[in-house]
């Protein structure tokens, strides 16, 4: 078997500009990569609006639409579903991208932490808004085109997540082929980093002891892991090539949400099967046991796809 396990010690930050009156700009892959999936999304929908009559005008507008509602949606449901404990006492947060210093006052942090259960709930809320907009374009039509582009978006977003050396998986042993060393992953402390180091910043702290033989113990220390990210973001993959197939090579298209069902029982299986081997999230799963938070999420999702694959479809498309 080909051992693929490595070291990974991505700085979130791609690169940062001093810029006047603004000051320091820091691109973060996690943002370029919400960048990338957003545009290649418009991209692919407009071969299939354009292939089914529709406007760009009318694109547009769900471009609008589908972002506010992953975004919003997204930041309520990580609040709501993993971390209400916190946010309840600190409401603002919420809506705001600041944190409360435990001596007093407030720093400015941007916002962090999405769920993807909350974007799913968000994106059906809008296209309900969407289709109000237009009298051509029902709400079965919209959801059976609007996941394809969705699920490949999804694939970019975990690699954003790789990055970040965020939602990592659990720990496995050193002769696992597929481990990833998450230097920042969790294992070391930015603080105990630098304490270690004998450095004033993380980044450079984080270098020395995935590069400097003087560190070698330490980086011995750090667990090998699952790539979570990568596992997700693959079956991610693999299942837009799936919905594309189904919807340029068969007329499944034409059967009012069988795309949208297939898309919610294949997903949130793949979410499901994942969180296996994904570190505990956090959210109610020690007050239910048994399954993770993001399990207990994605349960209602599966349910829903499986009762719209085989209810009884329409046979004829209402536009």
């Amino acid at each position: 078997m080909i051992a693929l396990n490595f070291i990974w010690n991505s700085n979130e930050i791609l690169a940062s500009l001093n810029l006047p009156f603004i000051g320091t700009f820091s691109l973060r892959y996690y943002s370029l990569m919400f960048i990338v999936a957003f545009s290649l999304g418009w991209f692919l929908t407009k071969k299939i609006y354009l292939n089914e009559g529709k406007t760009v005008q009318q694109l547009d507008t769900l471009f609008v639409y589908t972002a506010i509602a992953t975004l919003v949606g997204a930041r309520l449901g990580d609040c709501l579903f993993y971390n209400w404990d916190y946010f309840k006492d600190h409401l603002l947060e919420i809506f705001l991208p600041i944190k409360e210093k435990p001596g007093g006052g407030w720093e400015l942090t941007g916002f962090s932490g999405l769920a993807s259960h909350g974007a799913a709930v968000g994106i059906i809320i809008a296209m309900i808004l969407y289709v109000r907009k237009y009298k051509d374009i029902s709400l079965s039509w919209i959801l059976d085109r609007v996941v394809i582009p969705i699920t490949i978006g999804g694939m970019f977003v975990r690699f954003g997540n790789f990055f970040n050396s965020e939602i990592n998986g659990k720990i496995v042993s050193n002769t696992y082929p597929l481990g990833v060393k998450f230097v920042q992953g969790g294992a070391i402390s930015p603080r105990r980093a630098m304490a270690i180091t004998e450095q004033t910043d993380p980044q450079t702290a984080y270098k020395l002891i995935a590069h400097d033989p003087r560190y070698a113990d330490i980086l011995a220390s750090i667990p090998y892991q699952h790539p979570a990210q990568l596992y997700e973001a693959f079956g991610y993959f693999c299942l837009f090539w799936v919905l594309w197939y189904v919807y340029w090579k068969t007329d499944k298209k034409d059967q009012p949400y069988f795309i949208f069902g297939l898309f919610l029982v294949l997903l949130w299986s793949i979410r499901f099967a994942v969180e296996f081997v994904k570190e505990s999230q956090g959210g109610f799963e020690s007050s239910l046991g048994l399954l993770s938070t993001g399990q207990w999420l994605s349960i209602p999702f599966i349910l829903a796809g499986f009762y719209l694959l085989f209810r009884n479809h329409i046979k004829t498309r209402k536009y």
